[in-house]
């Protein structure tokens, strides 16, 4: 077994209002001045399940997670400057694209958004992202 711990200069980020890892990772890991937010699904934080519906739903959802963990690091929505959107179909570009351009408001980080084969549990979009916490 490993014996690899989080060197000092780094802060794990947790809360309650975003759905737990469900691997071996954390929500976020704080490097001054920035935190690195790990992927958001559309899971119901009280369930650890999808939230019914389709992909807009679990945009919705997975936008609403990454904000918590967001917010928990210390940072706000307003600071993120890069994210990385996953669609397990391009076919629902458009109904995700005008569901993050609805959540970030006049805010536009960077962003990149590709299709992939497979998300975990099966999901329909990730979402993680880069902010600054300075």
């Amino acid at each position: 077994m490993s014996t690899v711990t989080t060197h000092a200069s780094l802060t794990k980020v947790s809360t309650e209002h975003a759905p737990a890892a469900i691997g071996p990772y954390s929500q976020a890991i704080i490097s001054p001045p920035f935190v690195f937010i790990s992927g958001c699904l559309g899971f119901d934080p009280k369930t650890g399940a999808f939230v019914p519906g389709g992909v807009e739903e679990q945009a919705v959802q997975a936008l609403k997670n990454l904000k918590a963990v967001v917010e928990a690091s210390g940072s706000e929505v307003g600071k993120v400057v890069k994210t990385t959107v996953f669609l397990k179909d391009m076919n629902d570009f458009g109904a995700v694209n005008k569901i993050y351009e609805d959540f970030f408001g006049e805010h536009k980080p960077a962003r990149s958004l590709v299709e992939v084969a497979r998300i975990p549990r099966d999901g329909l979009v990730e979402v993680e992202a880069i902010a600054s916490v300075a």
